[in-house]
């Protein structure tokens, strides 16, 4: 567990639920006793969780945690608890900090042994798409130095108070999208290529792509389209842990029959200098 000084800090900017887990000793972060959800956190919430979580992360990346019911409580299926311990490079002095943001979505912060918080995908893992006209940023920001010490396990805070524009990587059955802007209906629109991975519940829009277009979104479950080839469908603006993204897009992942390692160009289509639209570009197809 970390420092009273540490978690306080942290806990002092949250006002949701939430909680924090660590492996205690003799334990690793693929031991079941990791997968289960505090029996606490779940009855504040007051039955809003049933059968999955959606898990994001600053950086924008999201997992889905499918549930079990079992007499310890909720646990986690072992194949997407292991999938995000994998993807994120956990190790065993590492602390996890979960706030709920609405209903089945969790925020998640991941600090190291040394105190410093993750604030980009672990260097070790590619990221979906290599950057556009950015220089490159240290994967950890540093906060408050701090060391886990080796009780672990998960206590709980009651407290009131993906991919980038430009090029995308190879992947399986995939194709290099060297020139983007070639797909594009008006080439002065925002854009970003996005390379599918196994998590796909939502289109989250890049963090340097906002940056370096300035872009404003509607508020949540403000109305949105997806601008297909054969026609229009409607989502719904997201805002998961300060990270804009766009529900609907799991079905535009079944229906095209993309796979992992598709690449997608992103149009974005404005409206009162407010993201209103996605027109889907499909270079695989």
């Amino acid at each position: 567990m970390l420092p009273r000084s540490f978690t306080d800090k942290i806990q002092g900017n949250v006002s949701k639920l939430s909680f924090w887990k660590s492996p205690p000793q003799g334990k690793n972060w693929k031991s079941k006793s990791m997968r289960i959800i505090p029996e606490e956190f779940m009855r504040s919430t007051e039955g809003g969780i049933e059968h999955r979580l959606v898990c994001s992360a600053s950086w924008g990346n999201s997992w889905q945690f499918w549930l079990q019911r079992e007499k310890k409580g909720l646990v986690i299926l072992k194949e997407d608890w292991d999938d995000f311990v994998d993807q994120n490079l956990l190790g065993p002095n590492d602390v996890l900090f979960f706030a709920h943001e609405e209903i089945m979505f969790l925020q998640v912060r991941i600090f190291k042994k040394d105190g410093k918080e993750i604030i980009e995908a672990p260097v070790e893992h590619e990221p979906e798409t290599e950057p556009f006209h950015l220089t490159p940023q240290n994967a950890y920001q540093e906060t408050t130095p701090a060391s886990a010490s080796a009780s672990g396990g998960t206590w709980l805070n009651f407290s009131a108070s993906g991919g980038t524009d430009g090029r995308a990587r190879r992947g399986s059955g995939s194709c290099d999208v060297n020139n983007p802007e070639r797909y594009l209906l008006n080439p002065k629109n925002p854009f970003f290529v996005k390379t599918l991975t196994k998590k796909n519940d939502v289109l989250y829009v890049p963090k340097p792509t906002i940056y370096k277009y300035g872009l404003m979104f509607g508020p949540t479950n403000s109305a949105m389209s997806y601008l297909l080839p054969e026609g229009k469908e409607e989502g719904w603006t997201k805002i998961y842990g300060n990270s804009p993204c766009f529900n609907g897009w799991t079905n535009i992942c079944r229906k095209h029959n993309l796979n992992i390692g598709d690449s997608v160009v992103c149009e974005l289509e404005l409206s009162g200098g407010v993201v209103a639209a996605v027109r889907l570009h499909f270079p695989n197809k």
